[in-house]
């Protein structure tokens, strides 16, 4: 019997459907396999070939000078990087990159031959070089944003602002110091890419983000650049193995300035020896020679002793205990003024055995000496002032004029600024803000009065006295300035002899240190130059110098000469010589 055609068709239509069925139930199987036996590994498999967990680094902040130029900054310096896994013909990719790179082929080419999902192929390279491989458009290879540390202004203040490593981290100076502070924070994230290796999201916002805070400095770009300009010209001119010149403003502590010769450029720090890196104005000290007695004079007149004491200078020679003490010129009598002015060596141990070692000790100490400013920079040295129970007869006699102790450039600097400013001795400033990546206040370091050392009477009675060696016979005419009333004092000190005991005859310390207007004083200056050559005197090498720094940075200020005193300038005058 002949089947019936509708019973066919149903049959069909059944197998069809348990067909569908069977397809239906494989695949949810395959999907149940897929998404959930094997879900986590296919997704991390695929996440492997659109997403990369980078490391993002912010960058680092910025130092700043007063007026807020750029000391120390970062510029973008991306790097290099490859998926190996992604390089279709090494050889040929390696070819294409050594012509822009430089390098080894040999080297690059183990570098995409690898089975890792990474490699760095070059670090902080220019921003031309990075275009020029970006427009390459090589699959596997990456461009990600990075930064390097730049010094625009080269060797600029670099004792002072120092220097970062290859990671970015602070090794030298205020880099250093405030590492901390500069340095951007770090951030995990995925970077997400398209088939062809296109950066889908760009972590550029989020390195904003993490950018490290900024310092802004008291240096002043300018004066910075008149006091390295002629610090190194007195160095080279006297054949100095060394210099240093500070500018600070005696009312605040500020420092303006703080130079250093020999120099070097932290933009390439590596072809420089180690001993240019350091910060001379904190970190060595030396004996200070005879602008102490402007310190012993001050210290004794504060104690009572009249101005116009008159003392027996002994004709240059006077003997204490087995030692003998000479004046480079013989004087017979004279004012504490005048020992300032013609800078006896005997008038002020003199004025030392009359005040006594505890009120010598007292005073030392009381005007900073041998304890550190506490200044931001780092490896300060304290100095050194020998504990009183220690002293002998000698000792107080010797520090009167600078010897048989040891100071630092900065020390030196804030106890003259003690008396252009009335007696209060300033905690020197160096950093007067930190700001956070949005600019806002984080720290601000305001003024800060250590101690009022001496009376305001007392500094003024100094003052003057100071004001007389840069007049005629006075051992620093070279630092007069026209139409400026000048307080300075010369310091020419003998260095410690090399393996045996006493001084010597050859190697010197030659400084001025002085402050102006006489009136008000704007800027306080100290200029040291080590072993020169040429000269020796303080008055012949230094004095210039502080001259030349203390013009020009006037002019920059505007601040005004006193009309009535161009003409009563002498035009060269002779000058003693210390």
């Amino acid at each position: 019997m002949t089947a019936n055609p509708y019973e066919k068709l149903g049959v069909r239509i059944l197998v069809i459907r348990c067909f569908l069925l069977l397809c239906l139930m494989g695949i949810v199987i395959r999907s149940f396999d897929i998404q959930i036996l094997q879900g986590a590994a296919l997704k991390k498999k695929a996440e492997n070939t659109y997403v990369r967990r980078i490391t993002i680094q912010g960058e680092r902040g910025l130092i700043l000078d007063r007026h807020l130029n750029k000391l120390g900054a970062s510029i973008d310096a991306p790097n290099i990087t490859a998926d190996p896994t992604q390089i279709k013909n090494v050889r040929q990719t390696a070819d294409q990159l050594i012509k822009i790179l430089g390098g080894r082929r040999t080297k690059i080419e183990k570098q995409l031959s690898q089975k890792r999902r990474f490699a760095l192929l070059a670090s902080r390279v220019s921003p031309a070089k990075a275009e020029a491989v970006k427009k390459l458009n090589i699959v596997g290879i990456y461009i990600p944003d990075n930064s390097k540390r730049f010094y625009p202004n080269r060797r600029l203040a670099a004792q002072v602002i120092g220097f970062t490593g290859k990671e970015d981290h602070g090794l030298e100076g205020l880099e250093f110091s405030y590492n901390k502070v500069l340095e951007g924070q770090t951030l995990r994230i995925q970077e997400y890419r398209d088939g062809q290796g296109t950066v889908l999201d760009t972590e550029k916002n989020k390195r904003d983000e993490l950018k490290g805070g900024t310092i802004v400095l008291s240096i002043d770009k300018k004066i910075q650049f008149f006091s390295e300009q002629a610090l190194e010209r007195a160095v080279k001119k006297h054949r100095g193995k060394s210099g240093t010149a500070i500018v600070m403003q005696p009312a605040t502590g500020e420092l303006l300035a703080v130079a250093h010769y020999p120099e070097f450029n932290p933009n390439n720090y590596g072809d420089f020896s180690r001993s240019r890196y350091r910060n001379r104005a904190v970190a060595d000290t030396f004996e200070p020679g005879s602008i102490m007695k402007v310190i012993t004079v001050a210290s004794a007149i504060e104690r009572g002793m009249a101005p116009k004491t008159i003392i027996n200078c002994e004709n240059g020679n006077y003997r204490v205990g087995r030692s003998v003490i000479h004046d480079t010129h013989p004087h017979d009598y004279l004012t504490p003024g005048q020992i300032i002015k013609f800078s006896s060596n005997i008038g002020a141990a003199k004025i030392a055995q009359d005040i006594g070692p505890k009120a010598m000790h007292y005073y030392l100490k009381a005007f900073g000496f041998g304890t550190k400013t506490g200044i931001d920079c780092p490896a300060e040295r304290s100095g050194v002032i020998l504990p009183l129970k220690r002293w002998t007869s000698i000792d107080a006699v010797a520090m009167s004029f600078g010897q048989g102790m040891s100071v630092t450039a900065l020390q030196l600097v804030s106890a003259v600024s003690a008396i252009a400013n009335g007696g209060k001795l300033m905690k020197p400033l160096l950093v007067k803000k930190v700001l956070s990546n949005t600019g806002e206040v984080v720290q601000d370091n305001k003024p800060c009065v250590v101690r009022q050392v001496i009376s305001a009477k007392t500094a003024d009675i100094v003052k003057k006295m100071m004001a007389r060696v840069v007049q005629e016979d006075g051992t620093g005419t070279k630092a007069a300035i026209p139409g400026y009333r000048i307080c300075g004092k010369t310091s020419t000190a003998q260095k410690a002899a090399r393996g045996k005991k006493g001084y010597s005859d050859s190697r010197f310390t030659s400084a001025f240190a002085g402050f102006a207007p006489f009136d008000n004083p704007a800027l306080a200056i100290l200029v040291v130059v080590d072993e020169p050559k040429q000269n020796h005197y303080g008055g012949i090498v230094a004095a210039p110098a502080f001259k030349d720094i203390m013009a020009r940075s006037f002019n920059y200020l505007n601040i005004a000469p006193n009309t009535d005193m161009i003409a009563a300038l002498p035009r060269e005058v002779s000058h003693a010589v210390d």
